[in-house]
């Protein structure tokens, strides 16, 4: 006789662990904020090293914002990806964000408006390290549709 536990069971068995697997899509997005954390932890570094007078780091800390925004791009079309593949907007709806927030810092330094730019580096830099910690907290698999639909078990006589 079947149980209610049993008509709740799908008829192919799951792999163990298989809700939980981390998508490529999402190690991907890992990587990227991975990187990205890495360059702009060295944004803070080039701008002390100029500060204490040495003026070769103001030239390595417009090429490490060069290659900290290009990455907050890449991060960006990565998140892109997770919405799209995954149907997760959160780490979309954050990487935007930061990304206006890096844009908005990359020209106010280039403007020399150190007002601006030095309190919105450490606003960046907070979220990046907090956007770091989330996508590596957990595996992240596909959300489950909203329709649903499980495949449905046959039961047979024998049940």
């Amino acid at each position: 006789m079947a149980t209610a536990a049993d008509k709740a069971r799908p008829a192919i068995p799951a792999k163990p662990g298989a809700a939980r697997r981390t998508r490529p899509a999402w190690w991907v997005l890992r990587a990227v904020v991975s990187a990205h954390i890495v360059a702009i932890f060295g944004q803070p570094v080039f701008a002390g090293v100029f500060l204490s007078g040495d003026y070769d780091g103001l030239r390595l800390h417009e090429a490490g914002a060069n290659v900290t925004t290009s990455l907050g791009y890449v991060q960006l079309i990565a998140a892109i990806t997770v919405w799209v593949r995954l149907r997760r907007a959160g780490p979309f709806l954050a990487t935007s964000a930061l990304v206006a927030a890096e844009t908005v810092q990359y020209f106010a330094g280039m403007d020399g408006a150190l007002w601006l730019h030095l309190p919105l580096g450490v606003a960046t830099i907070a979220a990046l390290v907090v956007q770091f910690v989330d996508v590596w907290r957990r595996p992240l698999g596909r959300r489950p549709s909203r329709t649903g639909a499980e495949p449905k078990r046959q039961e047979t006589d024998d049940e």
